[in-house]
C-alpha cells in the first residue's frame, strides 16, 4: 500500500541539504535489496538545490554510483549546451558522478534537425532497453518531481494537451506555456511508475500550488497532486511552500 508524507522545513537550503541526504540513504537502500538503483532527476530551482547539495555532501560516495542508473523527467529541447537545458544546469553533480560509473541518461539535444518527436521515440527506447523483458520503464526507485507555482511537474501542465497522453513513456511537448516552448517529458503514467515520488518546492510563489495539488483536483487542474509513488509519495517543502508563517 503506498503511504504520503509531508516534510516541512525552515527554508530553501535545508530542505535541499535533508532532501539530498534522504536520497543518499533511498539510494544505498535500493542497492542494498536490489543491487542497482534507479533515480530519476528534475531541474528547476528546488531540483538543482537539491543535486548541489547532493554533490558536496561527504557521505556521497556511500553510494556505489557504478550501480546507479539516472534518467530525467523532462528536458527543455535545445540544442547540446544550452545553459538553460536541465543537464547542463546540473553539471557539477553529473561531473561529481560520472567518473564514479553513473550511467546517465541524458534526453537527446535538438541538434541535427531531429524533430522532437524522434527524440522522445529515442529516450522511450533507451527506457526500454533498460526495462525488464516485457516491459517500457524500469522501475524508478525514487522520481524526483519540482513543484511549478502553476502546479506543474516535469513538463506537463495544468490544460496542456501533454498531461492527457497516455499513449506512451516519452512525449514531445509543443507550445509549452512556460519558455522553450518545445519540450520532452515523461508522460503520467510513465511518472507513476516508481517505488518513491519525491515533489519539491520551496518558496512562497510555490504555496498556491502546494495546497491545490494536496486536494487532488485531478491532473488536468494540478498535474502534481496526481503523480504518486507505488510505494511512498513524500513532499518536500519549505516553510514558505507549505503556507507556514515565516
Amino acid at each position: 500500500m503506498s503511504t504520503e508524507r509531508v516534510l516541512v522545513h525552515r527554508d530553501a537550503a535545508l530542505l535541499a541539504q535533508a532532501a539530498a541526504a534522504r536520497l543518499l540513504t533511498a539510494l544505498a537502500d535500493a542497492q542494498a535489496a536490489r543491487g542497482t538503483a534507479h533515480l530519476v532527476l528534475t531541474g528547476g530551482r528546488n531540483g538543482n538545490a537539491l543535486l548541489a547539495a547532493l554533490a558536496a555532501h561527504p557521505a556521497r560516495d556511500a553510494v556505489d554510483w557504478a550501480h546507479v542508473d539516472l534518467w530525467w523527467g523532462d528536458e527543455r529541447y535545445l540544442p547540446a549546451g544550452d545553459p538553460e537545458r536541465n543537464a547542463v544546469q546540473a553539471a557539477a553533480f553529473l561531473d561529481a558522478v560520472r567518473p564514479l560509473g553513473a550511467r546517465v541518461h541524458e534526453m537527446p539535444p535538438a541538434d541535427g534537425g531531429t524533430p522532437a518527436e524522434d527524440a522522445a521515440e529515442q529516450y522511450a527506447a533507451e527506457l526500454a532497453a533498460a526495462a525488464a523483458p516485457g516491459e517500457r520503464l524500469p522501475l524508478f526507485d525514487v522520481l524526483l518531481l519540482g513543484v511549478g507555482p502553476d502546479a506543474h511537474v516535469a513538463s506537463l501542465f495544468p490544460g496542456h494537451p501533454g498531461v492527457e497522453r497516455t499513449d506512451g513513456t516519452v512525449i514531445a511537448v509543443h507550445d509549452s506555456p512556460k519558455p522553450p516552448p518545445t519540450r520532452l517529458s515523461l508522460t503520467l503514467p510513465a511518472l507513476h511508475h516508481a517505488r518513491q515520488v519525491w515533489l519539491l518546492a520551496a518558496g512562497p510563489d510555490k504555496a498556491d500550488a502546494v495546497a491545490l495539488a494536496r486536494t487532488a483536483p485531478g491532473a488536468a487542474t494540478a498535474p502534481a497532486g496526481a503523480v504518486t509513488g507505488t510505494e511512498r509519495t513524500l513532499w518536500l517543502l519549505d516553510e514558505a511552500a507549505a503556507g507556514k508563517p515565516a
